[in-house]
């Protein structure tokens, strides 16, 4: 069972991300947060497997939870959400901890399928929202390094391409003709290197040093 605590500071939203994960028997709702404050609370009483958590809101926001809760349980996932006109806020969040983000209105099998996904170690990248933050990541002054992968092989930097991406485990196996377990070997492998804790700050370093040229 998936624990989940939901933080929106809009009851009629935190109420409809409620009905939505309880409706599949592998998640549960433990506690519903109005505020970033009260999503550290409730993630500190309820020890959640996920925080799903809204960014633009009074008081602390989600990007200052997101670094509580990250600093305090590092073991505890949170999945931002977002909405086109926060596109800004995305990156700071990853950078404060977050592993992943979608947007609000995601459909209902695609929000369970993020949540159970990030659970299990997979960055959720939503599609919709990625080429606007991968671009803008890319037009950070930080200077492409010829040295930034030079501990990766042939083969893990074919890995750590797809992976910034947004693309899955299952998806890297099928385009390179590997398995699953050596997928995962190789990401363990290359999060190691490059000393970052997650796929997602993976994704964003290999941005920004010119590894995905055409997202």
């Amino acid at each position: 069972m998936i624990r989940v605590v939901v933080c929106d500071d809009q009851a009629v939203v935190r109420e409809g991300l409620e009905l939505i994960l309880n409706s599949d028997p592998e998640i549960k709702v433990v506690a519903l947060a109005q505020d970033g404050a009260e999503a550290v609370e409730m993630t500190t009483d309820k020890q959640p497997e996920l925080v799903l958590m809204d960014l633009n809101m009074p008081g602390m926001n989600g990007i200052q939870a997101t670094r509580e809760i990250h600093t305090n349980h590092p073991d505890i996932k949170v999945l931002v959400l977002t909405t086109f006109g926060e596109d800004e806020w995305v990156f700071d969040a990853i950078r404060n901890g977050a592993a992943g983000y979608l947007l609000k209105g995601t459909p209902r099998d695609e929000l369970i399928e993020a949540v159970k996904g990030t659970v299990s170690g997979e960055a959720h990248i939503d599609p919709a929202v990625g080429p606007k933050l991968l671009a803008k990541v890319a037009q950070t002054n930080e200077s492409t390094s010829t040295n930034f992968a030079k501990d990766l092989s042939e083969r893990e930097l074919d890995v750590l391409k797809l992976l910034a991406q947004g693309i899955t485990n299952a998806e890297i196996a099928d385009r390179l003709f590997l398995s699953k377990g050596t997928v995962r070997n190789y990401i363990s492998s290359i999060l190691a290197k490059l000393d970052v804790e997650d796929r997602t700050q993976a994704a964003v370093l290999a941005v920004r040093h010119g590894l995905v040229e055409d997202y």
